[in-house]
């Protein structure tokens, strides 16, 4: 499986569960760099920042550089650049975020009449004057666009509400469905860690434990997709999905473990 151009993979649930990596994660990281492979790393989270992720990679042994790793702040920000340039935007979503925003020259909107966007996110402090400001927003013509879709969210202490439940309360109070959403499965991230990576779909290998986000997402893509046990999606899954991965994997170390495999058997040809 190193044959490949580009690598892109999921943090939570295939690189490490909560503070620690999962077995035989680094080691595969690390053969892939010792092969020059270009290796993007991605999460739908959006309650902390990239640079807090490259630390936490650090820690566990992986070094990368700020650009290889990829968040929903990041696709939104080069939306909203792109599509909603000058815009005045609305925020639901964690300080974090929204300093992320800010640094990226986004304006804030103070009142929903001046509002152009509004940009839902997880927010663990989501209240009533949030949802009354957005459907304000809304109601008066301002587009709406969501950073990612997740219901849940994994913890080592158990699942938590995750964004979904901040779209599901803007849906039911404007009666529209949030159809333009950032993470994965988004196209919009598919093509920004294509573009970031400097490869071709087909090049790609997309490695995740979710298979209606990760494996969604780099099927639709057209990258060769991997499906790791190690996080959300089990084996029983895959057998009602519609969503099939290119590769079933134990675990990412497997990716390492395939070149032992291939050594053996040229040694014995």
């Amino acid at each position: 499986m190193d044959h490949f151009s580009g690598y892109i993979f999921d943090l939570d649930g295939t690189i490490y569960l909560g503070p620690e990596a999962i077995e035989g994660a680094v080691e595969a990281v690390r053969y892939l760099q010792g092969l020059n492979k270009r290796l993007l790393f991605l999460t739908n989270k959006t309650i902390d920042s990239r640079e807090n992720y490259l630390k936490k990679l650090g820690k566990l042994g992986i070094r990368v550089e700020l650009d290889n790793i990829l968040n929903p702040a990041l696709v939104t920000i080069h939306y909203l650049h792109k599509h909603h340039p000058g815009a005045k935007v609305y925020v639901i979503g964690e300080p974090i975020l929204k300093q992320e925003l800010l640094d990226n020259g986004i304006t804030f909107a103070s009142a929903p009449e001046e509002t152009d966007v509004v940009v839902v996110s997880w927010d663990r402090d989501f209240h009533y004057k949030h949802l009354d400001f957005a459907y304000q927003s809304i109601k008066r013509g301002a587009a709406v666009i969501a950073t990612h879709p997740d219901r849940t969210c994994p913890m080592p202490g158990g699942d938590i509400p995750d964004c979904g439940g901040m779209i599901g309360a803007i849906e039911g109070t404007t009666g529209m469905k949030i159809t333009t959403v950032m993470g994965k499965p988004s196209v919009l991230t598919a093509l920004t860690a294509l573009d970031i990576l400097g490869v071709k779909a087909e090049e790609c290998l997309m490695t995740g434990d979710r298979l209606e986000t990760d494996i969604r997402m780099g099927n639709q893509a057209g990258m060769s997709t991997a499906l790791v046990l190690t996080g959300v999606s089990t084996s029983e899954d895959l057998k009602d999905s519609d969503v099939k991965p290119t590769y079933i994997l134990d675990s990412v170390h497997d990716i390492y473990r395939s070149r032992t495999v291939k050594e053996a058997n040229e040694a014995g040809s």
